[in-house]
């Protein structure tokens, strides 16, 4: 990983690498099951395989596509370049693409599977409501995803669930949903598939998410030793998270899907067990930690 001046976070690092190890190894039993079962799961695996290489390394594209956003040049949008461009010589970072998404969900997200093909994309919502101090804390944050490559983790971890539900329709389309029971006389071949898929979509689904929120914690992190202003990305938090209330259901439930991306949650869960679906920490943990810096920067705010 090429080196940059973004706080390194050895958290953030060995959770990704402990996430990728227990989904390698729950995809590894899945796949031993599936076989045993008689299910053909290498068509299946070469199958999915061929979509991840392509999602992985189309991932800029697919997402900017999704949101309907468009790289702009530095003639088109000077003061959102200029504050990238400050951004990375502080980094000691490669230039990204720079994108707006005409949406009014105050929102940005980066993605991209390394520093050289990345892309950071902001939203026309979010242009109109923060000020510039607010927007380059926003843009720091995003940046760090980058720099630390969690964006390009969470694309393959995210997409691993899939798989489960494609080997599951494969198996039951494939004629074994209507086999009988197994030779023990245990349950039928296909409901046995459907649970075991169904448990492995949970874990992997638990999995990423605590990884996520870990990652948004850790960006925050960064983004703010980097700007050395982390009350500029409080205010930023705050001033979306309220924005959001005012934008129409209709509107956050299509970005809803993008959250796991994003730099706020269209769409947040309420506190209690609905957290361990959520795919950002609550706003006041972000806002305490923000804090945190602030106080060891010998800042007042």
């Amino acid at each position: 990983m090429a080196q940059t001046r973004f706080a390194p976070d050895r958290g953030l690092t060995r959770r990704m690498v402990v996430t990728m190890f227990l989904l390698g190894l729950l995809y590894v039993v899945f796949v031993a099951v599936l076989i045993t079962l008689g299910v053909r799961a290498v068509v299946v695996l070469l199958i999915a395989g061929g979509i991840l290489l392509v999602q992985y390394f189309m991932s800029d594209r697919i997402a900017l596509f999704a949101m309907h956003g468009r790289v702009v040049s530095p003639q088109e949008a000077p003061e959102l370049h200029g504050m990238i461009d400050r951004l990375c010589a502080l980094a000691d970072m490669p230039k990204p693409r720079v994108a707006i998404a005409d949406s009014d969900v105050p929102n940005a997200f980066a993605t991209g599977r390394n520093q050289k093909n990345s892309v950071v994309c902001v939203t026309t919502g979010l242009l109109r409501r923060v000020d510039g101090g607010e927007l380059e804390g926003v843009l720091a944050h995003e940046m760090s995803h980058v720099a630390h490559r969690d964006v390009a983790v969470m694309t393959i971890a995210s997409f691993l669930g899939i798989v489960a539900g494609l080997m599951t329709r494969v198996a039951l389309y494939s004629g074994l949903g209507g086999r009988g029971r197994d030779d023990r006389g245990g349950l039928p071949i296909g409901l046995i598939i459907l649970l075991v898929s169904a448990l492995v979509y949970a874990v992997s689904f638990l999995l990423t998410r605590a990884l996520s929120r870990y990652r948004e914690l850790a960006a925050d992190r960064a983004g703010a030793l980097l700007t050395q202003r982390p009350s500029a990305l409080a205010s930023a938090l705050v001033k979306i998270s309220g924005e959001m209330a005012r934008i129409p259901t209709k509107d956050l439930r299509e970005a809803e899907p993008f959250n796991a991306f994003f730099f706020a949650p269209a769409l947040s869960g309420k506190a209690g067990l609905a957290a361990l679906f959520a795919t950002h920490p609550p706003l006041e943990r972000r806002l305490e930690q923000l804090g945190r810096i602030s106080a060891q920067l010998g800042q007042g705010g």
